[in-house]
């Protein structure tokens, strides 16, 4: 089974080239990654689907944000929930982990209704994350998705009030939201946990822990837990809330695992070549453990090839579900060439 990929210049429609039943395996990849992007060619028979992926994509982040709003009122006490509504409901948002889970939930034929609670929770987890990654104790970041950090406008206290509430208002919101006739009990139980998973001590945590405190090889574990959690926990999620098989919830894991990386990769490559001749020593030392940082360009981008090939190659096992699979092709795909732009957030 093989197959081609690529991005056409338009800024609305992304070309995906769906595998093929065939009797061979992988063809040699030639692939080629310029300065500033990514692009993967294979070379083989294949069909053509025309996918707007940047439609598919702002009409969710327009049905997902109505959602978290609904999900976050105000209400007392007033500051901690002003705080979490200044970050989960920040302007420009891409709402990557709620996308993610609502494509991998329809693949399997799963219903998009059944989805937005969980969708909705991961964004919460997400944006928890990112209120204790940005504190002055960890990454000390002044700003985030295009505005001053939470703890910038709300201060270090309610920040962190804010990022703790957050996260079992995710869990709450699943278990009190999602339709019971959709979605089985035990379904839910086993997204419940998958989440706790990646944001816990052997998650999101522990990536967090080694970027402060580092270690041999630590870049490999880091990049894979900060950023490969939450695209793995998100693609994962879909997969249970509709019944995905082991078999597949594991491809699921590998494939979001793979592009939640690809995507920080990506940015730490871009951002690296637009900071070059300003890149200070403060900006270096917030970018120790990534792959730039430590390898350089080059080996990044190898790293990045690697990671774009590995996220396609899960994808083969979905091919029974035809078309339903393409949305998950265009996130890799856009992984590596942002071939659009949101806005000014990220």
């Amino acid at each position: 089974m093989v197959f081609s990929l690529i991005a056409i210049p338009s800024p609305l429609t992304t070309t995906v080239y769906l595998p093929l039943k065939s009797p061979n395996l992988y063809s040699q990849k030639h692939i080629k990654m310029s300065k500033t992007q990514c692009s993967l060619s294979v070379s083989s028979q294949s069909k053509t689907t025309q996918f707007d992926l940047k439609t598919y994509w702002t009409t969710l982040i327009g049905e997902i944000n109505q959602e978290l709003d609904r999900a976050v009122p105000i209400q007392y006490p007033d500051k901690i929930y002003e705080a979490m509504r200044y970050s989960v409901l920040a302007k420009g948002a891409k709402r990557s982990p709620p996308v993610m889970c609502v494509a991998a939930c329809e693949l399997f034929g799963g219903n998009r209704l059944a989805a937005f609670p969980t969708a909705c929770a991961l964004e919460m987890v997400h944006a928890a994350s990112l209120i204790h990654d940005d504190l002055p104790c960890m990454d000390d970041d002044p700003s985030r998705r295009g505005q001053p950090s939470n703890h910038k406008i709300y201060g270090v206290d309610m920040a962190i009030l804010a990022g703790d509430a957050l996260f079992p208002l995710g869990f709450s919101h699943i278990v009190s939201q999602t339709p019971s006739d959709l979605v089985p009990e035990q379904r839910l139980l086993r997204v419940i946990a998958e989440i706790a998973r990646a944001v816990g001590s052997k998650g999101m945590a522990a990536g967090q822990f080694l970027d402060l405190e580092g270690g041999p090889n630590a870049v490999e574990f880091v990049q894979e837990k900060k950023f490969g959690e939450m695209g793995e926990c998100s693609a994962v999620c879909g997969g249970l809330l509709a019944g995905a098989t082991d078999d597949e919830i594991q491809r699921l894991r590998r494939y979001g695992r793979a592009v939640g990386v690809l995507y920080q990769v990506v940015d730490d490559i871009l951002e690296a070549k637009t900071m070059k001749s300003k890149f200070d020593e403060e900006e270096k030392r917030k970018k120790r453990k990534s792959y730039v940082a430590v390898y350089g360009v080059e080996k990044a981008i190898e790293v990045a090839e690697e990671l774009r090939a590995k996220a396609k190659k899960e994808l083969d096992g979905f091919e029974k579900y035809g078309e339903s699979v393409v949305p998950l092709y265009s996130f890799v795909d856009y992984a590596a060439d942002r071939g659009f732009s949101f806005g000014e957030s990220s």
